[in-house]
């Protein structure tokens, strides 16, 4: 069981901007915003929002927060996306 208090600092400390790096996701800067390539649709009508810690793709609607984007990129259970992203605290 995992505690909604380590749920929260996982979600919240490791930024979503840096995310893109360690899981391969293409970006580019477009109109002084990153935009990622979204791993559902391919596209890069995105934006990420630090304040908040998450991403968005506008296409197909998805809003991504760190432990989510693990998961739908690596294709891995919610607890196997939590210790990844536990080992990226460690560092």
């Amino acid at each position: 069981m995992i505690s909604r208090q380590r749920l929260r600092q996982l979600r919240n400390s490791v930024p979503i901007d840096g995310m893109f790096d360690k899981l391969d996701i293409p970006t580019k800067r477009s109109e002084g915003q990153l935009r990622f390539l979204c791993p559902l649709c391919r596209e890069f009508n995105t934006a990420t929002n630090s304040k908040t810690n998450l991403a968005r793709c506008f296409r197909c609607q998805k809003n991504y927060n760190p432990i989510d984007l693990v998961m739908v990129v690596t294709r891995s259970s919610f607890l196997q996306a939590v210790d990844w992203l536990a080992t990226l605290l460690e560092e």
